[in-house]
Protein backbone atom coordinates (compact mmCIF):
# COMPACT_ATOMS: atom_id res chain seq x y z
CA UNK A 1 0.00 0.00 0.00
CA UNK A 2 1.06 3.35 -0.57
CA UNK A 3 3.40 5.04 1.92
CA UNK A 4 1.58 8.10 4.17
CA UNK A 5 3.41 11.33 3.07
CA UNK A 6 2.54 15.13 4.74
CA UNK A 7 3.15 17.97 2.99
CA UNK A 8 4.53 20.58 4.32
CA UNK A 9 2.30 24.13 3.22
CA UNK A 10 5.22 25.91 2.07
CA UNK A 11 6.14 26.77 -1.25
CA UNK A 12 9.23 28.74 -2.19
CA UNK A 13 8.71 31.08 -5.19
CA UNK A 14 11.12 32.35 -7.71
CA UNK A 15 11.77 35.73 -6.84
CA UNK A 16 12.95 38.21 -10.27
CA UNK A 17 13.93 40.72 -7.59
CA UNK A 18 17.05 38.82 -7.09
CA UNK A 19 19.64 40.40 -9.30
CA UNK A 20 23.54 40.26 -9.57
CA UNK A 21 25.68 42.94 -11.99
CA UNK A 22 27.03 41.21 -15.00
CA UNK A 23 29.31 42.09 -17.30
CA UNK A 24 27.56 43.67 -20.65
CA UNK A 25 29.49 43.25 -23.46
CA UNK A 26 27.98 43.54 -27.12
CA UNK A 27 31.14 43.31 -29.15
CA UNK A 28 34.73 44.93 -29.82
CA UNK A 29 33.05 47.45 -32.41
CA UNK A 30 30.13 48.43 -30.67
CA UNK A 31 32.13 48.57 -27.39
CA UNK A 32 34.72 50.64 -28.37
CA UNK A 33 32.17 53.52 -30.02
CA UNK A 34 30.30 53.45 -26.35
CA UNK A 35 33.38 54.42 -24.70
CA UNK A 36 33.88 57.20 -27.57
CA UNK A 37 31.17 58.76 -27.14
CA UNK A 38 31.78 58.83 -23.23
CA UNK A 39 34.94 60.47 -24.00
CA UNK A 40 33.49 63.42 -25.72
CA UNK A 41 31.12 64.04 -22.99
CA UNK A 42 31.99 66.85 -20.69
CA UNK A 43 33.13 66.48 -16.97
CA UNK A 44 30.06 68.21 -15.57
CA UNK A 45 27.42 65.90 -17.85
CA UNK A 46 29.63 62.84 -16.69
CA UNK A 47 29.25 63.76 -13.28
CA UNK A 48 25.75 64.46 -12.95
CA UNK A 49 25.06 61.00 -14.84
CA UNK A 50 27.09 59.37 -12.47
CA UNK A 51 25.40 60.83 -9.61
CA UNK A 52 21.69 59.91 -11.54
CA UNK A 53 23.06 56.16 -11.61
CA UNK A 54 24.32 55.86 -7.84
CA UNK A 55 21.03 57.10 -6.75
CA UNK A 56 19.30 54.33 -8.41
CA UNK A 57 21.10 51.66 -8.08
CA UNK A 58 23.53 51.93 -4.90
CA UNK A 59 20.85 50.46 -2.87
CA UNK A 60 20.56 47.61 -4.50
CA UNK A 61 24.34 46.00 -4.04
CA UNK A 62 26.65 46.32 -1.11
CA UNK A 63 29.45 48.38 -3.33
CA UNK A 64 28.69 49.43 -6.80
CA UNK A 65 31.21 51.76 -7.50
CA UNK A 66 33.45 48.40 -7.26
CA UNK A 67 31.66 46.61 -9.57
CA UNK A 68 31.83 49.51 -11.93
CA UNK A 69 35.64 49.48 -11.74
CA UNK A 70 36.18 46.10 -11.98
CA UNK A 71 33.99 46.29 -15.71
CA UNK A 72 35.88 49.49 -16.41
CA UNK A 73 39.28 47.54 -15.90
CA UNK A 74 37.49 44.33 -17.99
CA UNK A 75 36.96 46.82 -21.06
CA UNK A 76 39.82 49.36 -20.82
CA UNK A 77 41.81 47.06 -23.68
CA UNK A 78 39.88 49.21 -26.12
CA UNK A 79 41.36 52.21 -24.31
CA UNK A 80 44.52 54.12 -26.30
CA UNK A 81 47.27 55.01 -23.32
CA UNK A 82 47.15 58.48 -23.99
CA UNK A 83 43.07 58.36 -23.45
CA UNK A 84 43.91 56.82 -19.77
CA UNK A 85 45.98 59.44 -18.60
CA UNK A 86 43.39 62.08 -18.96
CA UNK A 87 40.43 59.95 -18.36
CA UNK A 88 38.76 61.08 -15.11
CA UNK A 89 37.82 58.43 -12.79
CA UNK A 90 33.70 59.72 -12.86
CA UNK A 91 33.93 58.46 -16.66
CA UNK A 92 35.59 55.43 -15.65
CA UNK A 93 32.72 54.93 -12.99
CA UNK A 94 30.42 55.71 -16.02
CA UNK A 95 32.28 53.61 -18.13
CA UNK A 96 31.89 50.70 -16.30
CA UNK A 97 27.98 51.14 -15.65
CA UNK A 98 27.73 51.52 -19.10
CA UNK A 99 29.06 47.70 -19.44
CA UNK A 100 26.95 46.27 -16.28
CA UNK A 101 23.77 44.82 -17.14
CA UNK A 102 21.30 43.19 -14.15
CA UNK A 103 20.85 39.49 -14.44
CA UNK A 104 17.68 37.97 -11.96
CA UNK A 105 19.11 34.96 -10.98
CA UNK A 106 15.37 33.58 -10.24
CA UNK A 107 13.26 35.29 -13.16
CA UNK A 108 12.12 31.73 -14.13
CA UNK A 109 12.32 28.81 -11.85
CA UNK A 110 13.70 27.70 -8.39
CA UNK A 111 13.29 24.33 -7.88
CA UNK A 112 15.65 20.91 -7.64
CA UNK A 113 16.27 21.49 -4.16
CA UNK A 114 18.42 19.16 -1.91
CA UNK A 115 19.16 19.45 1.79
CA UNK A 116 22.49 19.25 4.32
CA UNK A 117 22.71 19.65 8.14
CA UNK A 118 24.54 22.85 8.22
CA UNK A 119 28.19 22.79 9.32
CA UNK A 120 27.19 25.46 12.17
CA UNK A 121 24.48 23.65 14.32
CA UNK A 122 24.75 27.13 16.95
CA UNK A 123 21.45 28.18 18.13
CA UNK A 124 20.06 24.84 17.34
CA UNK A 125 17.29 23.48 20.22
CA UNK A 126 16.95 20.19 21.15
CA UNK A 127 15.31 18.01 18.92
CA UNK A 128 16.34 20.61 16.15
CA UNK A 129 18.82 20.99 13.57
CA UNK A 130 19.83 23.77 11.05
CA UNK A 131 20.37 22.79 7.15
CA UNK A 132 21.03 24.71 4.48
CA UNK A 133 18.99 24.00 1.20
CA UNK A 134 20.55 24.35 -2.65
CA UNK A 135 17.89 25.29 -5.08
CA UNK A 136 18.79 25.70 -8.99
CA UNK A 137 17.69 29.25 -9.82
CA UNK A 138 17.07 29.96 -13.53
CA UNK A 139 16.94 33.19 -15.37
CA UNK A 140 16.92 34.70 -18.77
CA UNK A 141 18.42 32.44 -21.47
CA UNK A 142 16.93 29.80 -19.34
CA UNK A 143 20.72 30.28 -17.38
CA UNK A 144 21.30 28.05 -14.39
CA UNK A 145 23.20 28.60 -11.20
CA UNK A 146 22.78 27.96 -7.68
CA UNK A 147 21.69 29.60 -4.35
CA UNK A 148 21.32 28.53 -0.83
CA UNK A 149 18.80 29.04 2.02
CA UNK A 150 19.52 28.49 5.87
CA UNK A 151 16.58 26.94 7.63
CA UNK A 152 16.02 25.43 11.06
CA UNK A 153 13.57 22.12 11.23
CA UNK A 154 11.77 21.88 14.76
CA UNK A 155 11.18 18.15 16.70
CA UNK A 156 8.15 18.00 14.41
CA UNK A 157 10.34 18.39 11.41
CA UNK A 158 8.40 21.36 10.49
CA UNK A 159 10.50 24.38 8.29
CA UNK A 160 11.14 27.38 9.70
CA UNK A 161 13.34 29.49 6.68
CA UNK A 162 15.42 32.60 7.96
CA UNK A 163 15.06 35.83 5.79
CA UNK A 164 16.76 36.06 2.92
CA UNK A 165 19.64 38.64 2.28
CA UNK A 166 19.49 41.63 0.62
CA UNK A 167 22.26 41.45 -1.24
CA UNK A 168 23.07 38.38 -4.01
CA UNK A 169 26.58 38.57 -4.96
CA UNK A 170 28.93 36.42 -7.51
CA UNK A 171 31.93 34.60 -5.52
CA UNK A 172 36.01 35.89 -6.17
CA UNK A 173 37.35 33.66 -8.52
CA UNK A 174 40.96 32.28 -8.30
CA UNK A 175 42.56 29.75 -10.33
CA UNK A 176 45.64 27.79 -8.68
CA UNK A 177 46.34 25.28 -11.15
CA UNK A 178 47.59 25.70 -14.77
CA UNK A 179 48.33 23.15 -17.58
CA UNK A 180 51.14 21.92 -19.18
CA UNK A 181 51.69 22.53 -22.72
CA UNK A 182 53.56 19.48 -23.09
CA UNK A 183 50.70 17.49 -21.34
CA UNK A 184 48.56 19.41 -23.38
CA UNK A 185 50.17 18.08 -26.53
CA UNK A 186 50.13 14.72 -25.46
CA UNK A 187 46.07 14.81 -25.05
CA UNK A 188 45.35 16.60 -28.06
CA UNK A 189 47.18 13.56 -30.15
CA UNK A 190 44.14 12.00 -29.13
CA UNK A 191 41.92 13.88 -30.59
CA UNK A 192 40.71 13.66 -34.19
CA UNK A 193 41.17 17.24 -35.26
CA UNK A 194 41.47 18.84 -38.61
CA UNK A 195 44.93 19.35 -40.55
CA UNK A 196 47.04 21.64 -38.27
CA UNK A 197 44.65 23.03 -35.44
CA UNK A 198 46.40 21.37 -33.20
CA UNK A 199 49.62 22.73 -34.11
CA UNK A 200 47.58 26.22 -34.41
CA UNK A 201 46.32 26.04 -30.59
CA UNK A 202 49.70 24.72 -29.58
CA UNK A 203 51.50 27.80 -30.95
CA UNK A 204 49.43 30.53 -28.79
CA UNK A 205 49.99 28.40 -25.76
CA UNK A 206 52.29 29.65 -22.98
CA UNK A 207 53.98 26.55 -21.51
CA UNK A 208 51.92 27.00 -18.63
CA UNK A 209 48.45 28.19 -19.56
CA UNK A 210 45.53 28.76 -17.41
CA UNK A 211 41.13 27.67 -18.39
CA UNK A 212 40.15 30.75 -19.67
CA UNK A 213 43.95 31.62 -21.95
CA UNK A 214 43.02 28.34 -23.54
CA UNK A 215 39.27 29.76 -24.15
CA UNK A 216 40.86 32.38 -25.79
CA UNK A 217 43.20 31.00 -27.83
CA UNK A 218 40.13 28.54 -28.98
CA UNK A 219 38.02 31.25 -30.16
CA UNK A 220 40.87 32.31 -32.78
CA UNK A 221 41.75 29.14 -34.01
CA UNK A 222 38.76 27.37 -34.18
CA UNK A 223 37.33 30.67 -36.72
CA UNK A 224 38.70 28.57 -39.92
CA UNK A 225 35.59 26.07 -38.65
CA UNK A 226 33.00 26.65 -40.72
CA UNK A 227 30.48 24.25 -39.70
CA UNK A 228 28.59 25.22 -36.22
CA UNK A 229 27.95 21.62 -34.47
CA UNK A 230 31.88 20.80 -35.37
CA UNK A 231 33.29 23.99 -34.14
CA UNK A 232 30.70 22.86 -30.79
CA UNK A 233 32.12 19.44 -30.54
CA UNK A 234 35.98 19.78 -31.24
CA UNK A 235 35.74 22.98 -28.43
CA UNK A 236 34.11 20.44 -25.91
CA UNK A 237 36.46 17.74 -26.67
CA UNK A 238 39.53 20.17 -26.17
CA UNK A 239 37.90 22.26 -23.03
CA UNK A 240 37.06 18.62 -21.69
CA UNK A 241 40.66 17.67 -21.34
CA UNK A 242 42.02 21.07 -19.72
CA UNK A 243 41.94 21.57 -15.95
CA UNK A 244 38.56 23.43 -15.08
CA UNK A 245 39.43 23.85 -11.33
CA UNK A 246 38.87 27.07 -9.69
CA UNK A 247 37.85 28.38 -6.56
CA UNK A 248 34.83 30.88 -5.60
CA UNK A 249 35.32 32.90 -2.67
CA UNK A 250 32.88 34.48 -0.73
CA UNK A 251 32.87 37.25 2.21
CA UNK A 252 32.89 35.81 5.20
CA UNK A 253 30.48 38.31 6.39
CA UNK A 254 27.74 37.42 3.36
CA UNK A 255 24.84 36.06 4.37
CA UNK A 256 24.24 32.07 2.85
CA UNK A 257 21.14 33.53 1.18
CA UNK A 258 22.89 36.29 -0.52
CA UNK A 259 25.92 33.94 -2.26
CA UNK A 260 25.00 32.60 -5.59
CA UNK A 261 27.29 30.35 -7.62
CA UNK A 262 26.98 31.50 -11.14
CA UNK A 263 28.43 29.75 -14.40
CA UNK A 264 32.03 30.71 -14.99
CA UNK A 265 33.32 28.37 -17.39
CA UNK A 266 32.42 27.78 -20.76
CA UNK A 267 31.62 24.58 -19.89
CA UNK A 268 29.07 25.45 -18.07
CA UNK A 269 28.26 28.75 -19.77
CA UNK A 270 24.93 27.97 -19.94
CA UNK A 271 23.88 26.38 -16.44
CA UNK A 272 25.22 24.78 -13.48
CA UNK A 273 22.29 22.19 -12.91
CA UNK A 274 20.76 19.95 -10.40
CA UNK A 275 23.99 19.97 -7.93
CA UNK A 276 23.10 17.32 -5.37
CA UNK A 277 24.62 18.38 -2.02
CA UNK A 278 25.81 15.41 0.65
CA UNK A 279 27.89 16.14 3.70
CA UNK A 280 30.52 13.17 3.17
CA UNK A 281 32.17 12.11 5.76
CA UNK A 282 35.60 11.68 5.77
CA UNK A 283 38.32 8.62 6.51
CA UNK A 284 39.05 10.51 9.68
CA UNK A 285 36.03 11.44 10.79
CA UNK A 286 35.76 14.81 9.52
CA UNK A 287 32.59 16.35 7.54
CA UNK A 288 32.68 17.83 3.77
CA UNK A 289 29.97 19.24 1.61
CA UNK A 290 30.26 17.64 -1.71
CA UNK A 291 28.20 18.23 -4.46
CA UNK A 292 27.71 16.62 -8.00
CA UNK A 293 26.25 18.78 -11.09
CA UNK A 294 25.90 19.09 -14.50
CA UNK A 295 27.99 21.53 -16.29
CA UNK A 296 25.72 22.76 -19.51
CA UNK A 297 27.89 24.86 -22.50
CA UNK A 298 24.53 24.89 -24.69
CA UNK A 299 25.49 21.90 -26.65
CA UNK A 300 26.89 19.02 -24.37
CA UNK A 301 27.00 18.58 -20.56
CA UNK A 302 29.93 17.67 -18.30
CA UNK A 303 29.72 16.25 -14.23
CA UNK A 304 31.51 18.04 -12.31
CA UNK A 305 31.94 18.51 -8.42
CA UNK A 306 31.63 21.03 -6.09
CA UNK A 307 33.27 20.93 -2.75
CA UNK A 308 33.17 22.94 0.83
CA UNK A 309 33.26 22.72 4.14
CA UNK A 310 31.95 26.08 5.17
CA UNK A 311 29.87 27.28 2.45
CA UNK A 312 32.00 30.06 2.04
CA UNK A 313 34.76 28.63 -0.24
CA UNK A 314 34.52 26.35 -2.54
CA UNK A 315 36.52 24.55 -5.12
CA UNK A 316 35.44 23.60 -8.51
CA UNK A 317 36.47 20.44 -10.31
CA UNK A 318 35.53 18.30 -13.16
CA UNK A 319 35.05 14.44 -13.00
CA UNK A 320 37.20 12.15 -15.61
CA UNK A 321 36.53 8.65 -17.05
CA UNK A 322 34.63 6.29 -19.33
CA UNK A 323 31.98 6.26 -16.94
CA UNK A 324 31.50 10.22 -16.26
CA UNK A 325 29.20 11.33 -18.23
CA UNK A 326 25.99 12.17 -18.62
CA UNK A 327 23.44 13.51 -15.44
CA UNK A 328 22.25 12.25 -12.43
CA UNK A 329 25.27 11.13 -10.41
CA UNK A 330 24.97 10.84 -6.62
CA UNK A 331 27.76 10.56 -4.07
CA UNK A 332 27.14 8.07 -1.48
CA UNK A 333 28.12 10.26 2.35
CA UNK A 334 31.07 7.75 2.83
CA UNK A 335 33.84 5.19 1.36
CA UNK A 336 32.70 1.68 1.57
CA UNK A 337 35.34 -0.89 1.60
CA UNK A 338 37.92 1.97 1.07
CA UNK A 339 36.39 3.31 -2.01
CA UNK A 340 34.07 5.90 -3.45
CA UNK A 341 31.25 5.12 -4.35
CA UNK A 342 28.63 7.07 -6.61
CA UNK A 343 24.99 6.53 -8.53
CA UNK A 344 24.93 7.28 -11.71
CA UNK A 345 22.49 7.44 -15.10
CA UNK A 346 24.36 6.65 -17.71
CA UNK A 347 22.20 5.55 -20.14
CA UNK A 348 19.21 7.99 -19.38
CA UNK A 349 16.86 4.81 -18.62
CA UNK A 350 18.39 2.70 -15.96
CA UNK A 351 20.27 3.22 -12.20
CA UNK A 352 24.01 2.38 -12.28
CA UNK A 353 26.65 2.09 -9.77
CA UNK A 354 29.71 3.09 -9.56
CA UNK A 355 33.14 2.45 -7.34
CA UNK A 356 36.83 4.40 -7.59
CA UNK A 357 39.84 4.92 -5.55
CA UNK A 358 39.94 8.62 -7.06
CA UNK A 359 37.09 10.67 -6.42
CA UNK A 360 37.14 12.31 -9.19
CA UNK A 361 38.19 9.72 -11.70
CA UNK A 362 35.20 6.88 -12.94
CA UNK A 363 35.89 4.10 -15.96
CA UNK A 364 33.90 1.83 -14.57
CA UNK A 365 29.88 1.54 -13.83
CA UNK A 366 27.15 -1.66 -13.05
CA UNK A 367 23.77 -1.45 -13.84
CA UNK A 368 21.85 -1.17 -10.72
CA UNK A 369 18.10 -1.11 -11.05
CA UNK A 370 15.80 -1.04 -14.57
CA UNK A 371 12.27 0.17 -14.88
CA UNK A 372 10.17 -2.22 -13.05
CA UNK A 373 6.90 -0.78 -12.39
CA UNK A 374 4.41 1.29 -14.49
CA UNK A 375 4.91 5.14 -13.16
CA UNK A 376 9.28 4.62 -13.74
CA UNK A 377 8.68 2.50 -17.60
CA UNK A 378 10.43 5.58 -18.90
CA UNK A 379 13.70 5.69 -16.74
CA UNK A 380 14.65 5.64 -12.94
CA UNK A 381 17.26 7.39 -11.32
CA UNK A 382 18.51 9.21 -8.16
CA UNK A 383 16.85 11.95 -6.70
CA UNK A 384 20.00 12.79 -4.19
CA UNK A 385 22.54 11.12 -2.70
CA UNK A 386 21.60 7.47 -0.96
CA UNK A 387 21.16 7.78 3.22
CA UNK A 388 22.11 5.61 5.13
CA UNK A 389 19.92 3.68 7.85
CA UNK A 390 20.50 0.84 10.32
CA UNK A 391 18.47 -0.92 7.70
CA UNK A 392 20.09 -0.31 4.70
CA UNK A 393 20.77 2.54 2.03
CA UNK A 394 18.04 4.47 1.68
CA UNK A 395 17.85 5.89 -1.83
CA UNK A 396 14.95 8.10 -2.82
CA UNK A 397 14.66 7.38 -6.58
CA UNK A 398 12.51 9.42 -9.42
CA UNK A 399 10.76 7.66 -12.26
CA UNK A 400 9.21 8.86 -15.50
CA UNK A 401 5.45 7.43 -16.79
CA UNK A 402 3.17 7.95 -18.85
CA UNK A 403 2.75 11.22 -20.13
CA UNK A 404 6.36 11.98 -18.62
CA UNK A 405 4.76 12.67 -15.22
CA UNK A 406 7.79 12.67 -12.61
CA UNK A 407 7.30 10.94 -9.42
CA UNK A 408 9.46 9.84 -6.41
CA UNK A 409 9.54 6.20 -5.26
CA UNK A 410 12.42 4.73 -3.03
CA UNK A 411 14.97 1.87 -2.84
CA UNK A 412 17.06 -0.01 -0.18
CA UNK A 413 20.00 -1.46 -0.43
CA UNK A 414 22.83 -3.59 1.23
CA UNK A 415 25.24 -1.53 3.88
CA UNK A 416 28.12 -3.61 3.27
CA UNK A 417 27.44 -4.50 -0.72
CA UNK A 418 24.87 -1.58 -2.34
CA UNK A 419 24.88 -3.05 -5.51
CA UNK A 420 22.02 -5.90 -3.73
CA UNK A 421 19.11 -4.04 -3.78
CA UNK A 422 16.84 -4.92 -0.90
CA UNK A 423 13.61 -3.78 -1.90
CA UNK A 424 11.90 -1.53 -3.67
CA UNK A 425 8.28 0.84 -3.36
CA UNK A 426 5.74 -0.92 -5.68
CA UNK A 427 3.51 2.40 -5.72
CA UNK A 428 5.51 5.90 -6.24
CA UNK A 429 6.17 7.72 -2.60
CA UNK A 430 5.37 11.42 -3.90
CA UNK A 431 2.94 12.05 -7.04
CA UNK A 432 2.38 15.78 -8.70
CA UNK A 433 -0.99 16.31 -6.63
CA UNK A 434 -3.85 18.85 -8.92
CA UNK A 435 -1.89 21.70 -7.27
CA UNK A 436 1.52 20.64 -8.47
CA UNK A 437 1.12 19.66 -11.93
CA UNK A 438 1.36 22.86 -13.85
CA UNK A 439 4.28 24.70 -14.22
CA UNK A 440 7.26 25.41 -16.58
CA UNK A 441 7.56 21.64 -16.72
CA UNK A 442 4.03 19.77 -16.04
CA UNK A 443 3.56 17.25 -14.07
CA UNK A 444 6.61 16.54 -12.22
CA UNK A 445 8.06 16.02 -8.54
CA UNK A 446 11.87 15.88 -8.36
CA UNK A 447 14.73 16.08 -5.95
CA UNK A 448 18.06 16.45 -5.51
CA UNK A 449 18.18 15.25 -1.86
CA UNK A 450 16.54 14.85 1.42
CA UNK A 451 17.57 14.64 4.78
CA UNK A 452 16.50 12.48 7.91
CA UNK A 453 15.63 14.35 10.51
CA UNK A 454 13.96 12.58 14.23
CA UNK A 455 12.12 9.37 13.38
CA UNK A 456 11.18 11.19 9.95
CA UNK A 457 12.85 11.97 6.25
CA UNK A 458 12.18 15.33 5.37
CA UNK A 459 11.70 15.42 1.36
CA UNK A 460 12.33 19.15 -0.52
CA UNK A 461 11.26 18.84 -3.68
CA UNK A 462 10.73 20.78 -7.13
CA UNK A 463 7.01 21.38 -8.22
CA UNK A 464 6.72 21.11 -12.11
CA UNK A 465 9.91 23.03 -12.68
CA UNK A 466 9.20 25.67 -11.41
CA UNK A 467 9.22 26.47 -7.60
CA UNK A 468 9.58 24.18 -4.26
CA UNK A 469 8.00 22.51 -1.54
CA UNK A 470 8.66 20.24 1.11
CA UNK A 471 7.05 17.02 2.32
CA UNK A 472 7.86 14.30 5.08
CA UNK A 473 7.20 10.60 5.99
CA UNK A 474 7.73 8.63 8.91
CA UNK A 475 11.38 6.76 8.25
CA UNK A 476 10.36 3.47 9.67
CA UNK A 477 6.88 3.53 7.70
CA UNK A 478 8.54 3.79 4.78
CA UNK A 479 11.62 1.35 5.66
CA UNK A 480 9.11 -1.66 6.26
CA UNK A 481 6.79 -0.94 3.27
CA UNK A 482 10.34 -1.10 1.01
CA UNK A 483 10.94 -4.29 2.33
CA UNK A 484 7.71 -5.85 2.34
CA UNK A 485 7.97 -5.39 -1.54
CA UNK A 486 11.16 -7.50 -1.70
Amino acid sequence: MPVSVTRINSRINPDYKKVIPRFFNTGDVRARTLIERILHMQEDEASNLLHEVLNEFSLRYKNIKTIFTRHFELINYLITEEELIILSEEKKQIIGSYFTMEYSIEAAALFNPSIVEDPDQRGAGIGQKKVIISFRATGESHISSIVFKQALLDENAMIHLEPSGRFIREGVMTQQKKDSKSDFKNLLDRISLPENLGTAILNELKDQFSYKEIEHVLENALLTIEAPFEKKKIRFDILGRVNTNYELHFSTDSLISERVIFPVTRTEKNGIEDARFVRFIEDDGSATYIATYTAYDGSFILPQLIITTDFCHFKIAPLHGKAAINKNLALFPRKINGQYVMLSRIDNINNYIMFSDDIFVWEEATLLQQPKFPWEFVQIGNAGSPIETEKGWLVITHGVGPMRKYCLGASLFDLDNPTRELGRLKEPMLVPNEDERDGYVPNVVYSCGSIIHGNKLFIPYAVSDHASSFATVSLSELLDEILKSN
